[in-house]
């Protein structure tokens, strides 16, 4: 059942339609329905919000899920018509460096660091404390639902994996708020970039905020192989440039682990 907005003025300032919802499955799922039902009561920058996810979806296809009032789950409607179809594939990426951006104005002053790991999840001082996930809208390929799960105030003991963080367990507090407005506005900035091809300057900002570029990485590959080596660069495409001693691999999908 959706609920008043009102206590999100400051996303409301960026977004022409912010809906709360008290519980959902999934936002992604929500939005990706709502969309191909009625595409104008969606435009670009809407956005489903909710503390209470119960079955949402990472890469994978994992499963994500948070006791509830923990975690932020968000998903936002984006045009991608502005954006040149060569260059979507850094629609993924942007969302990743614009959120990976807004929890570093939320850690001001706290001394903990946010980076972004390849292709979009968050990590506070190593702990990913945010996923994103990425999907075009059926039937409507110029349409893409962004979701991102914040681990706002879950205690350390709630945490589901041992990799994970949140703001609580280091201490620190989120304002829902001014979290969403900011990425959002980095978003839409971001967006606008590379819907005036400026697509050099989007390649050397995400690839500067990429604490993958530079490491000793392991990536599972999609079809069920491992790559083990040094995270050398992005390419033109946002994709993952994987150097195995004389051997270049680029990834375009898979789920890395950084070795050190």
């Amino acid at each position: 059942m959706p609920i008043p907005a009102a206590g999100y003025p400051r996303t409301a300032a960026h977004s022409p339609r912010v809906q709360v919802v008290e519980t959902t499955d999934s936002t992604n799922a929500d939005v990706v329905a709502a969309v191909a039902a009625d595409p104008a009561g969606w435009p670009h920058l809407s956005v489903l919000i909710t503390d209470d996810q119960r079955a949402g979806r990472g890469r994978l296809d994992r499963s994500w899920t948070a006791p509830a009032g923990t975690a932020l789950a968000v998903s936002v409607v984006v045009d991608a018509t502005m954006v040149p179809p060569a260059q979507r594939g850094w629609i993924p990426l942007a969302a990743g460096a614009a959120m990976t951006r807004a929890v570093r104005h939320q850690l001001t002053g706290h001394g903990a660091t946010a980076e972004l790991k390849w292709p979009n999840d968050v990590l506070v001082d190593s702990g990913k404390i945010c996923g994103i996930l990425a999907e075009v809208v059926p039937g409507s390929p110029d349409t893409v639902v962004i979701g991102a799960g914040v681990n706002a105030r879950m205690n350390r003991a709630d945490l589901p994996v041992t990799t994970a963080t949140s703001f609580a367990a280091i201490g620190a507090e989120c304002d829902d708020d001014r979290l969403l407005a900011d990425y959002l506005e980095d978003l839409d900035k971001t967006l606008a970039r590379l819907a005036h091809d400026d697509v050099e300057r989007v390649h050397r900002e995400i690839e500067k905020l990429c604490a993958t570029v530079g490491r000793e990485v392991t990536v599972s590959l999609p079809d069920g192989s491992t790559l083990q080596g040094t995270a050398v660069r992005l390419d033109a495409d946002g994709r993952l440039v994987v150097e195995s001693g004389t051997i270049e691999t680029v990834v375009s999908a898979g789920d890395v682990v950084h070795v050190r």
